[in-house]
């Protein structure tokens, strides 16, 4: 079991089983939201719970996807494609160690010229 939280506590959400390797998305859209790049971990819904669903405020960021973040502390919680089987959940988020690390770096042709990616990680342009 993952537990985690979003910085005020109003939102928190447990994982059932093991997370899947963390991808970092280095896209504007995502480079906005986070304030730097976004790494998440895909899980499948009905392994996740959420307690103060209420507090989440719902960003519809493209035709496919919403973004939901605490509408009291504002803390990136969550990448939801509505029409997949799964939700992506900000690593930050979690609440101790989660046993995985980082497997990739996606849309790095996008990402911010104010840093290296210099981890030896696969990159994919997009």
């Amino acid at each position: 079991m993952h537990k985690g939280s979003c910085l005020c506590g109003a939102v928190t959400f447990e994982i059932e089983g093991e997370l899947s390797a963390p991808d970092a998305c280095h896209c504007s859209k995502c480079r906005k939201q986070s304030g730097h790049y976004f790494a998440s971990t895909d899980v499948e819904r009905g392994r996740l719970t959420v307690r103060g669903a209420e507090n989440i405020t719902w960003f519809q960021s493209s035709e496919k996807v919403w973004r939901g973040f605490c509408a009291t502390c504002g803390s990136s919680l969550f990448w939801d494609p509505p029409h997949r089987e799964w939700i992506a959940v900000a690593m930050g988020a979690f609440d101790g160690p989660t046993r995985t690390r980082l497997n990739k770096h996606i849309f790095v042709a996008d990402k911010g010229d104010y840093y290296d990616i210099a981890d030896g990680l696969p990159q994919n342009q997009q």
